[in-house]
């Protein structure tokens, strides 16, 4: 019997030979000044070009939306054209790409605005840590983020516009289609949430209100670059940065009412991938499989057994692998040969040079 890994399928409407995706990680490779994606960019993710998707590096839409040095951003014409570098390669090697699109809210540092505050949807303090680069040792190292101010009704409107216009970079920039980051404590998680959101207005308390950013930015992309093109990455378990939220459960299967009805592109769906973390239930992919029906990437310490289980199931319809394709850029060839993996190196995850980054070899 043929694994489910590796019967064909269809997404954002290219048909593809297998179900591996390659998951966003972000990389911290850009160039300084400006945040702007190179041809050692390019080359790392042509590499990669055999997975069914892939889905970039998180990339901020905007100077406010940044939280974590040297990652890349798709607002100016400078990184437009960077990526352009990207899907070009991608694309040469017969891939196809989506960039995720983000704002990370909270999760920042004033050392990237100017000594301002990070935004949110509320002034809550919490838990939570960025990797910045120290100018005095020009060494990465993870630092607190401090409680962030809290957005004003304009200023929401005003982020929903810089995901519309990044949106229609990203197709001037040549990629396939855009992934709206909604997962891991970004902003949009942080108005899904009643521990990060504590509005009053029509973007907090109630569900639909909490929805209600989450909506905006979603029919703006859509509105932008179609439907078929606009994707979203939720993830429901999570628990950390001070995001345990008795209510979102049932928010995020009310938001995939929504998004089957708006019909993206797909909804990916990340696992806690850390130790002792809250498991991904079983119940809970009953509930959003029958709610939501169109395609459902998977991500989080997948395995070839564990892929295989969740798409026989019907939970899931691609599964993301993340790390394994650090190392592996052959990954879905040495998963359907059951070629050994080969592993990172974990001191070269963020930043640097191409150590780490493009030097890792194809299987023999």
């Amino acid at each position: 019997m043929k694994s489910p890994l590796f019967t064909p399928s269809t997404i954002a409407g290219h048909a593809v030979s297998h179900r591996v995706v390659m998951a966003p990680m972000t990389r911290a490779r850009s160039s300084q000044p400006g945040d702007v994606p190179t041809a050692l960019n390019a080359r790392y993710y042509a590499q990669r070009a055999s997975a069914a998707l892939i889905i970039t590096e998180a990339s901020q839409i905007s100077p406010q939306g940044k939280g974590y040095s040297f990652t890349p951003g798709i607002y100016s014409p400078a990184q437009v054209a960077g990526w352009r570098l990207v899907t070009d390669a991608v694309h040469a090697e017969g891939g196809k790409i989506f960039v995720q699109l983000w704002h990370v809210g909270r999760m920042s540092h004033p050392d990237f605005h100017h000594g301002e505050l990070p935004v949110a949807p509320s002034a809550v303090p919490f838990q939570g840590q960025i990797w910045k680069v120290n100018p005095s040792t020009g060494l990465g190292e993870m630092v607190d983020s401090p409680t962030p101010r809290a957005l004003s009704r304009r200023e929401i409107q005003a982020i929903v516009e810089d995901f519309r216009t990044a949106a229609r970079n990203a197709m001037e920039a040549g990629f396939d289609g855009v992934e709206i980051h909604g997962a891991n404590g970004y902003l949009v998680d942080q108005f899904l949430r009643t521990t990060s959101n504590t509005r009053t207005d029509e973007y907090g308390g109630t569900r639909q209100n909490r929805l209600r950013f989450l909506r905006d930015v979603v029919n703006a992309v859509a509105d932008e670059v179609g439907a078929d093109r606009t994707a979203l990455r939720l993830a429901p378990f999570l628990t950390a940065r001070g995001m345990a939220c008795p209510d979102i459960l049932p928010t995020m299967l009310e938001a995939a009412d929504f998004l089957q009805a708006a019909g993206i592109a797909y909804l990916h769906l990340v696992e806690a991938d850390w130790d002792d973390a809250p498991q991904f239930t079983e119940a809970f992919r009953q509930e959003i499989r029958g709610r939501f029906r169109r395609p459902i990437i998977v991500a989080g310490h997948y395995d070839l057994e564990k892929a295989n289980w969740v798409l026989a199931h019907g939970y899931a319809d691609f599964v993301a692998f993340g790390r394994p394709f650090i190392a592996n850029p052959d990954l879905p060839r040495r998963l359907a040969e059951n070629i050994p993996l080969a592993s990172f190196d974990g001191a070269s995850l963020f930043g640097g040079d191409e150590r780490g980054y493009i030097d890792y070899q194809r299987a023999g």
